[in-house]
């Protein structure tokens, strides 16, 4: 009997593959739009996979979901936390 893979697992299974995708799309050469969604998809996978990598193997999609958002919520506050920052720490070399 096959076991079952969880959520987590097929999650992060997902994310490996689209990290794949988004580096062919990158690499190819002839086309611009491709390039762009290639960029996309990257950085979309490689955010996800932060919060995805840090899963337990047992959680429910549910609490998976839910414990998603709240890593993304911290990605984005730290971003614009040193967005915010930028014109302060430009000034510290004057």
């Amino acid at each position: 009997m096959k076991p079952t893979r969880t959520f987590p697992e097929r999650l992060e299974t997902f994310l490996i593959f689209g990290l794949l995708a988004g580096i062919l799309m990158i690499a190819q050469r002839y086309n611009l739009m491709v390039y762009k969604v290639g960029l996309c998809v990257l950085v979309a996978a490689t955010l996800l996979q932060i919060a995805v990598g840090n899963l337990r193997k047992d959680a429910s999609p549910g609490a998976s979901l839910y414990f998603i958002v709240k890593v993304l919520l911290v990605i984005a506050a730290v971003f614009s936390v040193g967005i915010l920052m930028v014109p302060t720490f430009s000034q510290l070399g004057r």
